[in-house]
C-alpha cells in the first residue's frame, strides 16, 4: 500500500491536520447479492450520501486525498460524496485492507497517506471505524442511542502532524454528524 504520492491542493499546514471518517450509508439487504461484499446502498442510503456530501461542502471540507473499501455499499457512498464535494472519483484510492478492517489495520491504512495531505476522509465499515475513532480519541462517549457510527455517519478528528504515528488519544474530536442532524 502506497498511497505517498504528493497531493496538489496546495492547503497543507505543518500543525493542523484532519481526518474525516466517513461510515458507508444505509445498505440494502433486500438485494440478491451473494456476497457482502456486493451489497448495494438502499434509497435511504442513496439519499443520506449526497446530503452528507453537501454538508462537507458547505463546511468546507474537502478532502485532499480519500481512501475507500471498495465494497459496493462503500462505494456508491464515496462516488456519491465526491461528487458533492468535487472530488474527482480517479483520485479515490480503493484500498481492499479498509473491507472488514480492525482498528490496528485501519492505522496501518493511515500510515500509508500522502505526508502533505492536510486533510484525508476514510470510508468504510463499523466495527472498525468506531473502534478507531474511539481509539485516537482516547476514548468517546456512547452515544444515546448506542451506536458512535451509525450509516453515513462522519466523524471529523484533528490530527497530529504525521499519519504514520497514530497513537491512542493523539487525536482530538471535532465532530461527529450524523445525516438526520442536518434536517431535511
Amino acid at each position: 500500500l502506497d498511497l505517498s504520492a504528493p497531493t496538489t491542493s496546495g492547503r497543507q499546514t505543518a500543525m493542523h491536520r484532519e481526518l474525516l471518517i466517513l461510515r458507508h450509508a444505509k445498505s440494502d439487504w433486500s438485494t440478491d447479492a451473494t456476497r457482502d461484499f456486493e451489497r448495494p446502498l438502499a434509497k435511504r442510503g442513496r439519499n443520506d450520501a449526497p446530503r452528507m456530501g453537501e454538508w462537507l461542502s458547505r463546511e468546507g471540507l474537502v478532502p485532499d486525498a480519500v481512501v475507500s473499501s471498495p465494497a459496493e455499499r462503500a462505494r456508491e457512498t464515496t462516488l456519491l460524496v465526491c461528487k458533492s464535494v468535487g472530488f474527482k472519483p480517479k483520485k479515490v484510492v480503493w484500498e481492499d485492507a479498509v473491507y472488514a478492517a480492525s482498528q490496528s489495520e485501519l492505522l496501518g491504512v493511515l500510515a500509508g497517506c500522502p505526508a502533505d495531505a492536510a486533510s484525508v476522509m476514510l470510508v468504510g465499515h463499523n466495527p472498525g471505524l468506531e473502534d478507531l475513532v474511539d481509539f485516537l480519541a482516547g476514548g468517546v462517549e456512547e452515544s444515546p442511542d448506542g451506536k458512535l457510527l451509525p450509516t453515513a455517519a462522519l466523524a471529523r478528528l484533528e490530527m497530529p502532524e504525521d499519519w504514520r504515528h497514530l497513537k491512542a488519544g493523539c487525536a482530538r474530536l471535532l465532530s461527529i454528524t450524523r445525516p438526520r442532524d442536518l434536517g431535511d
